[in-house]
């Protein structure tokens, strides 16, 4: 690995686990806001959601900018954007300019993922890519787990508020790093010489008539969903179903759904490019393998009775281990089977899919069906009024059950990655065919680095 590729590398690290610590600041103190605004769980998981709708929307701009223009600028100006505006959501003095703060959160961080990755590509050959993805993306759990732990604390001893002042610091220091990042040529780290058929208009055509990306986009709503539904709730759960304080569930949280990640990834990352070497689906299959090892695990985990704090932990850190392998695996895949001058393209267009219709989806669904299920047990109990004094002995139940829907959703995943791992390898074999033979092909095409 050269020293630029190295240093990208740690710089895009730092700026992925930012991102994420940022994210998951209000899903380890949203009891606290909860009960300081009286919020329902609706409401709570509208916060989950705010920032996602603009993420996913602004997010396509910020693939065709990232396909165009210099991704290190690109960077630096989301991520101090975005760690200015989590900083000034601590002055927020109700819930709609929270939530509207939230929002402009999501506009910075969009900017991450289709640069990010399109760099990555570029800095990485095919044979070592799930790795350097895997490090990548070990700033999700790690931010995660950063996130729950010292938000947590922090909510704990100075009030939620002060929980997002911390932000504004490292986003700086990051901002500033990426900088001075070099902006490689596109298409350097590809065996064959590059060309680009994109033209104005028709790159959201040529990514989705690609099989696998349409499988691969799926399975991006079915997984945020859920992960984004385990971000919002896990830290109400074990208030609610385990009698954890604030601080405890953060620090629960940090290491089942965050920490847990580093190991999930490097698996991912490490067996799926040793399969990949040996049959080109091979990172796809470890993927679906996991996701279908992870159902009886989260199942337990919300099973376990009030109380069986470690119980919920082990089975809970199982599961997010095997749920996290989807990360290298997946993302990888997409390199796979995406010519370099449409990477930045098709990333914007997954995570929009993902954002949409998964991630925006997961918290407040999750919320609307724990309110559903809470009213519920209070009929079965008796309860005619349904009001906030009335229900809250009840809710502890009703976000219980609502959880269940998350393995449910882990099986569905599991199948969708099952069928895309039929259809990469053709996928594959018929871009680096086009790859070989395009200068040829089609007089008209540009290089990708000119382009």
């Amino acid at each position: 690995m050269s020293k630029r590729a190295a240093y990208a590398l740690a710089v895009l690290f730092a700026v992925n686990t930012l991102n994420f610590f940022d994210r998951q600041i209000l899903g380890a103190v949203g009891q606290p806001i909860a009960d300081e605004w009286k919020l329902t769980d609706t409401q709570l998981g509208w916060l989950g959601t705010s920032f996602i709708l603009l993420y996913a929307v602004v997010g396509l701009p910020f693939g065709f900018l990232a396909d165009r223009a210099n991704r290190a600028r690109i960077l630096a100006v989301g991520v101090f954007f975005w760690s200015l505006l989590t900083a000034a959501s601590g002055f927020a003095r109700g819930y709609w300019q929270l939530f509207g703060l939230r929002m402009g959160v999501g506009v910075g961080e969009a900017s991450c993922a289709p640069a990010a990755s399109s760099l990555l590509g570029d800095y990485f050959p095919a044979r070592v890519r799930a790795r350097a993805m895997s490090v990548f993306m070990m700033g999700l759990p790690i931010g995660i787990a950063t996130s729950f732990a010292v938000s947590g604390t922090i909510a704990k001893e100075y009030g939620w508020r002060s929980a997002l002042f911390v932000a504004i610091v490292p986003g700086v220091l990051c901002a500033f790093a990426a900088l001075f990042l070099h902006e490689p040529a596109r298409g350097g780290s590809e065996v064959h010489a590059v060309a680009s058929r994109r033209r104005e208009g028709w790159a959201f055509m040529l990514v989705l008539s690609t099989p696998t990306m349409r499988w691969i986009i799926a399975s991006g709503a079915l997984h945020n969903f859920n992960m984004y539904a385990i971000g919002s709730f896990i830290a109400p759960f074990l208030t609610r179903t385990h009698g954890q304080d604030v601080k405890t569930a953060g620090l629960i949280a940090a290491f089942c759904y965050g920490l847990i990640g580093v190991p999930g990834l490097l698996l991912g990352g490490f067996v799926g490019d040793a399969l990949h070497h040996r049959r080109p689906n091979g990172r796809l299959l470890i993927g679906a393998t996991c996701l279908a090892l992870s159902v009886p695990m989260v199942y337990l985990a919300i099973g376990r009775p009030g109380g069986d704090t470690l119980g919920f932990l082990i089975f809970m850190s199982a599961g997010c281990g095997l749920m996290y392998t989807y990360y290298s695996t997946v993302y990888s895949s997409i390199q796979d089977v995406i010519e370099p001058a449409l990477r930045g393209t098709a990333m914007a267009l997954y995570f929009f899919a993902m954002y949409v219709f998964g991630a925006a989806l997961g918290p407040v669904a999750t919320g609307w069906l724990s309110e559903t299920l809470t009213r519920h047990y209070a009929e079965l109990a008796g309860v005619t009024q349904f009001t906030p004094e009335n229900l809250l002995p009840h809710r502890a139940a009703g976000l219980h059950a609502a959880m269940y829907v998350i393995p449910i959703l882990n099986i569905a995943l599991a199948v969708v990655l099952a069928a895309a791992s039929r259809t990469v390898g053709a996928d594959a074999e018929r871009l680096n065919h086009w790859m070989r033979n395009a200068a040829t092909d089609e007089p008209d095409l540009v290089t990708a680095a000119a382009s």
